[in-house]
Order: structure tokens, then C-alpha cells, then sequence
């Protein structure tokens, strides 16, 4: 079997090296592996025998915002899709949606018999919203828990859970959901401490990034401290109480938890000293992430998808010498925690190829867990995205805090009405950030119609 499979690979490896496009797209476009690496993954593709079977339909259809193929990012073709084409000869066709429409096209590709097989988890608001909609299936028929493959993340994809039944095809769990970017140099100019410093030295918390922003704000001058419209949900997952909780499989409201409060009125204190950007002076109602370039803005949380691109890309947003740490840790939590991201797919109602997506996501489980597909990845992040080492191994290390306390909010993935009140910053999360309303005559506000809709959802 192995000889078969080495000659196969054999076979594979110019189209390997071809890459890999979405329908529709021209090929020359977009970055191919080199044919080293091609030979390298489909070596490993070949001999890691916890790739199993064979495909009949050798066909995924995804649809998202974002392609997994190549694309106008500059990034390569990815190593699970690498495997993915060399083991099973499969192929990822590309369904493109907007972002904000996205649901709605996916219904209509439901109700229209398409035939989409898979759809990101990764946005954290698809779950258990799609499984109460009747919009995604179970994953239990199709993933073997006790795969040591997906041994490792079952306890994760529990969290998941809905009416008994798995819904997140849970790949890994991610400290790249909301990280802290910066300009060293704005840093140094201002004669502040490297939170990368601070970061290592364990005193990176709320505390020093408040102290941080007090001492670089200046609205008469242009500085402004913190941008970006993911600051409040990502400071919210440092506190390790979520809005919106999963419980022995009901739908929780933590929005009176002692926990939640201190944090809200700490952003309350942000927002009324200015420490908060938009709105403030000449800034705009709107984020600026090229302030962070130009030192006029002191930090930029949001998801490293933004340096997920060519070099000259991100540093046209953000400078030559753009850095990332954590979120910065509660100091009165019992553990480091941060946003959770989590690279995953959902499977949709009505798919004609769920084995396919299952053996997609296990040639993404390969690259994860066999150590050289993992660095090949690794080496993608130094040439595709011209990163430093340093970036790459503060990746790591938010990861590793992310792995080590895995949790997850839910208040954008219930229904359109509760994402639409809690993220909304005129009655929700977001409303004590700009120094006006205090967190508790905005929960005396929200607070019953929150429970109504997680009751109706819980079906009491």
C-alpha cells in the first residue's frame, strides 16, 4: 500500500506545484509551491498512515468570504490543501460570499439544493445559531472522536454541543483572534516599555496598558490610544466569563456576573478619559490603521488576519516594524486568558460530499501534528507573509495561552437579534466604551430581552 501511495504521490507532485484555484479564478495569478516542498508534502501525504481511505467524490464545495485556495493575499497554497490534493487527489471549489450577506446566501444555497458541503466556524458566529436554524448537521456520523487525529481536540468540539450532538469540526484552537498590534518604533519614540518586554517579563496586563495609553495620549497633538472595532471583545475574553455561555447544553446570560461588570466599568474608565480613539478630538468615527504606521495611534487590536498577507501589504497598513503581543491578562483572573479563535468548519444541511470535508479536515489535523508539515506551515507565515522570527514565535506563544484555557463567548451566535444588541455599542457591549452609560443601567436595559431570546432558543 505504501509503494501505491508513493507513486501516486509521485504522480501529484506537478500538479502540486501548480497550486490550487477557486471557480473562475486564473491560475497565474496566484503563488504555487515550489517543487521541493511539493515533494516534501507529498512524502508526508503518502507515508502518515492516519490518513485512511480513499475519496469517491473528490470534491468540497466551501463557501466564505475567504478563499482556502490561493489568492490575491499572496499566500500559498496551504499545506492541509496540498495534502488534501495529493492524498485523495481532492479539491476545494469556492463558493464566494459578502461578509455581511453571507447567511442569507448560504440559506439560499440550502433551500436551492447546491449542494455546499462546508462553512467556517472560525467566525465564532455560526454555532449553535446554525444548528437551532437547521442550517448545519451533526459531525458525529462523519468524525471518529477516538481517532488519535482528533483525539486531542474532542474536549474543545464538547463545547460545541448542541441537543447531544457535535456541530464544530474543531481543527485547533488559536491565539490569533484578537492580538494587540503595535509600532516599535512609535514605542521607542515615546519612550514607553516594549510590551513584547512586558509581555515576557509576565506584566503585561490591564493595568500596564492602561498606563501605557495615559502616558501617549494627546489628543491636542494627534495621539490617540486604542483603535480598531475588535478592542472590546477582545479585552471582554481576557476576564474568562462570557457573555453568552454554554451550559449542560442551555444557553446561559452572564451579564450580571461580578466579573463582567468590573470589566465594563474599566472600559467605562477608558472611554471617559479619552483613552479610546474613535470619536475622540479629530479622529473619526471610523478605525484608522494606518495611524498605527504614522505613530498617531498607540495600539490596534484585531484578529492577525491582518498580517496574514504579502509584506508590503501589511506594512503599508501598519510600518516596517509592526509587532503583535496577547491581550493584555486580567490582573485579578485566575488564569491567562485570551480570545479563543478556532480554525474549524461547520457541515452544511444538504452537502453532497460530508466524507470529503472529513478527510479535508483530517489532512489539516496532519499538518498540525506531524512536525514537519507543521513547520512547512511555519516557514509559509517567513515566506509568504515576510514575517519576522519574533512575530513567529509570539504566535506561538499565543496559541500556547489560547490551548491552555480554551473558552468561548456566544453572544454573536445565537440569533440575529441578540448578536444585534449585544455587539451593538448604542445598548451593548460596546456602549461603556464611550464613556457615557455605565455597564449597569445598560444591563437594567438589556437584560430581560437577552433572557427572553436564550429562552425562546433554548426552546423553554
Amino acid at each position: 500500500m505504501k509503494k501505491t501511495r508513493l507513486a501516486i504521490a509521485a504522480v501529484l507532485l506537478a500538479s502540486l506545484s501548480m497550486g490550487l484555484i477557486g471557480c473562475g479564478e486564473e491560475e497565474s495569478s496566484y503563488k504555487t509551491l515550489d517543487s521541493a516542498t511539493a515533494a516534501e508534502v507529498a512524502e508526508i501525504a503518502a507515508q502518515d498512515e492516519r490518513l485512511t481511505g480513499e475519496l469517491e467524490n473528490k470534491t468540497i464545495k466551501w463557501m466564505a468570504n475567504w478563499d482556502i485556495n490561493p489568492d490575491t493575499s499572496g499566500k500559498n497554497v496551504p499545506i492541509e490543501l496540498a495534502i488534501f490534493q495529493s492524498r485523495y487527489g481532492g479539491v476545494v471549489e469556492y463558493h464566494a460570499v459578502d461578509w455581511t450577506t453571507r447567511y442569507d446566501t448560504l440559506a439560499n444555497a440550502i433551500n436551492g439544493g447546491e449542494g455546499i458541503d462546508f462553512f467556517p466556524a472560525s467566525d465564532l458566529d455560526a454555532f449553535p445559531k446554525g444548528a437551532i436554524k437547521d442550517m448545519f448537521v451533526p459531525i458525529d456520523d462523519y468524525i471518529d472522536f477516538s481517532d488519535p487525529l482528533f483525539a486531542d481536540v474532542k474536549e474543545v468540539m464538547d463545547q460545541f454541543m448542541w441537543k447531544d450532538k457535535h456541530y464544530v469540526i474543531v481543527n485547533a484552537v488559536s491565539g490569533d483572534n484578537c492580538c494587540v498590534i503595535y509600532n516599535k518604533t512609535t514605542i521607542e519614540e515615546n519612550g514607553l516599555e516594549d510590551p513584547t518586554e512586558l509581555f515576557e517579563k509576565g506584566e503585561w496586563t490591564w493595568d500596564t496598558f492602561q498606563e501605557q495609553l495615559e502616558q501617549f495620549v494627546d489628543i491636542e497633538n494627534n495621539q490617540f490610544g486604542l483603535d480598531g472595532y475588535w478592542f472590546e471583545a477582545g479585552l471582554s475574553g481576557t476576564c474568562g466569563v462570557p457573555y453568552i455561555g454554554l451550559e449542560d447544553g442551555k444557553l446561559v446570560s452572564n451579564l450580571k456576573d461580578p466579573t463582567i461588570e468590573r470589566l465594563q466599568n474599566w472600559f467605562y474608565t477608558l472611554g471617559s478619559t479619552n483613552l479610546v480613539a474613535i470619536g475622540v478630538g479629530d479622529y473619526g468615527w471610523t478605525e484608522q490603521p494606518s495611524y498605527i504606521k504614522e505613530g498617531k495611534t498607540l495600539f490596534f487590536p484585531a484578529g492577525l488576519w491582518q498580517l496574514y498577507s504579502e509584506k508590503v501589504q501589511w506594512v503599508e497598513k501598519f510600518g516596517e516594524d509592526v509587532m503583535f503581543v496577547p491581550m493584555p491578562k486580567d490582573p485579578e483572573a485566575d488564569e491567562y486568558y485570551v480570545p479563543c479563535g478556532l480554525d474549524g468548519y461547520v457541515m452544511v444541511k444538504g452537502g453532497q460530499n460530508p466524507e470529503g470535508v472529513a478527510k479535508f479536515a483530517a489532512c489539516k489535523r496532519v499538518t498540525i501534528t506531524n512536525e514537519r508539515a507543521d513547520q512547512l506551515g511555519i516557514e509559509q507565515l517567513y515566506n509568504d507573509y515576510g514575517w519576522t522570527e519574533e512575530m513567529v514565535e509570539m504566535k506561538k506563544k499565543c496559541d500556547e495561552l489560547a490551548r491552555a484555557n480554551p473558552h468561548y463567548d456566544f453572544y454573536n451566535a445565537v440569533s440575529q437579534d441578540v448578536g444585534k444588541i449585544l455587539d451593538s455599542s448604542e445598548n451593548g457591549i460596546r456602549t461603556a466604551t464611550k464613556g457615557q452609560i455605565p455597564w449597569s443601567e445598560t444591563v437594567g436595559t438589556i437584560s430581560s430581552s437577552i433572557q427572553a431570546y436564550l429562552d425562546e432558543a433554548n426552546g423553554q
